[in-house]
């Protein structure tokens, strides 16, 4: 099986080569690691090509052209680099626990390779210096991971540093333009169209600093929203208005006549009348990973307060 490992950096200096010396010593070693810089500034380009130098499993693919792409472009690019069985994701400043590949490919060959699939782990949350602050970020921040498409329409629990794809789900990603995120959008993919597997163990250690792109929801994260309740507000409708435009684009596709009807009604509930948006949310059990979210979800949904229509 040819497995591609995906590495997109930017000014990732600090950690950079932890996270790839993680990768080294994974008990699976027969794979590639392909890497595309952002344009970093720092000295994140002279440590690929260190590594490229001393592992010819190692190959930095854009060293002529490191123009900014941004991180969704910038993965697209490197799954469309060269075609493999199976593609991992990482980020730049985790650590991949040992068993993260080979836990992964078991799961992986449990299914057949024609079906779009993606297989994706729990995470260990740790601070900069390693300390663990959370033994579990599925079990903390969602209470559950999600396998089914009604639950990644609203949200979603895949972190691209510990989700594999196959080649069959890598041929259906061709939209990056208003997308949450590539890993979001594939697990969304997945769910339309195969199969979306969590293992329940975690693949790497998820560290949280003052850099992170994306990150864990800490408590001071938390109440710093709350404590300004209109720009939660706001939060919460981009974070609706923007999941249903990148649901959208599932319409466009050859989805099954029950997920075409889940996928229309989701996208289009803020156009009905209140009963009938309350009628969907229970109809098609439209909610989120954890009570309190679920009642905010449910509570602006019918009654629109502070929405605001977008194009």
């Amino acid at each position: 099986m040819k497995v591609n490992i995906l590495l997109s950096t930017y000014n990732g200096e600090q950690f950079l080569a932890e996270q790839i010396q993680s990768i080294q010593e994974q008990t699976v070693q027969d794979w590639k690691l392909l890497i595309r810089d952002d344009g970093s500034s720092d000295k994140t380009q002279d440590i690929i090509s260190a590594f490229v130098a001393q592992d010819n499993r190692i190959h930095w693919v854009n060293q002529e052209d490191t123009r900014n792409l941004g991180v969704i472009k910038s993965f697209h690019n490197l799954v469309q680099q060269e075609e493999a069985d199976v593609y991992f994701f990482s980020d730049q400043d985790d650590i991949w626990l040992p068993n993260k590949l080979e836990l992964s490919l078991l799961e992986a060959q449990k299914y057949p390779s024609d079906m779009p699939l993606m297989v994706y782990m729990d995470l260990m949350v740790v601070n900069q210096e390693l300390q663990v602050l959370s033994e579990s970020m599925i079990r903390s921040q969602s209470g559950h991971a999600n396998t089914e498409l009604v639950q990644e329409l609203t949200e979603n629990t895949v972190t691209g540093g510990v989700a594999m794809i196959n080649h069959a789900l890598a041929q259906l990603w061709t939209q990056t333009e208003d997308i949450l995120m590539h890993d979001w959008y594939l697990a969304l993919l997945a769910t339309s169209f195969g199969k979306l597997v969590y293992v329940d163990q975690p693949g790497e250690l998820y560290r949280q600093h003052d850099n992170n792109v994306l990150g864990a929801r800490t408590w001071s994260k938390r109440f710093k929203k709350w404590l300004r309740p209109n720009l939660l507000f706001s939060m919460y409708w981009e974070l609706i208005t923007n999941s249903q435009k990148q649901a959208a684009f599932l319409l466009d596709m050859p989805l099954s006549a029950d997920k075409r009807e889940l996928v229309s009604a989701f996208v289009t509930i803020m156009d009905q009348p209140l009963l009938e948006r309350w009628r969907i949310l229970r109809q098609y059990g439209l909610r989120k990973n954890k009570a309190f979210h679920t009642l905010v979800f449910t509570t602006l949904i019918i009654s629109k307060f502070a929405y605001r229509r977008t194009q």
